[in-house]
């Protein structure tokens, strides 16, 4: 089974995404913000991270620059976030973000990409 960080401070955000994914049969995890979700990736691995951009402690962007500087095998990330401007999109691309996408977002928009990334397609 695939396992899933979701890294969000809302706790309604962290519990939304749980459930759709959870739902699709991925193992969900939470943290709630990146010092957090680094100290998660220290105990477990993950096949994707499901991240935030305005967190306190350390942001979303702060996160995938510490994971990506790391040397453990490197999993895909998706910025999901509610910063819809151009800048914010490159920002997190370039921290190490495989794929920005804005918040809310629905579950038949959000398992394509998870799956997408995760090597799974769906079987019709």
């Amino acid at each position: 089974m695939k396992r899933i960080l979701v890294i969000d401070d809302a706790a309604t955000v962290r519990l939304y995404h749980r459930e759709i994914l959870e739902n699709a049969g991925f193992d969900v995890s939470e943290a709630i913000n990146g010092l957090e979700a680094l100290e998660k990736i220290e105990e477990a691995t993950f096949d994707l991270y499901l991240v935030d951009i305005n967190m306190p402690k350390l942001d979303g962007y702060g996160f995938l620059r510490a994971l990506r500087q790391r040397p453990i095998p490197q999993a895909p990330a998706i910025m999901i976030s509610t910063e819809s401007s151009a800048n914010d999109r490159q920002a997190a691309l370039v921290a190490g973000a495989n794929l920005y996408i804005l918040k809310p977002i629905k579950p038949e928009q959000l398992l394509p990409h998870v799956r997408g990334l995760l090597g799974e397609w769906q079987q019709p």
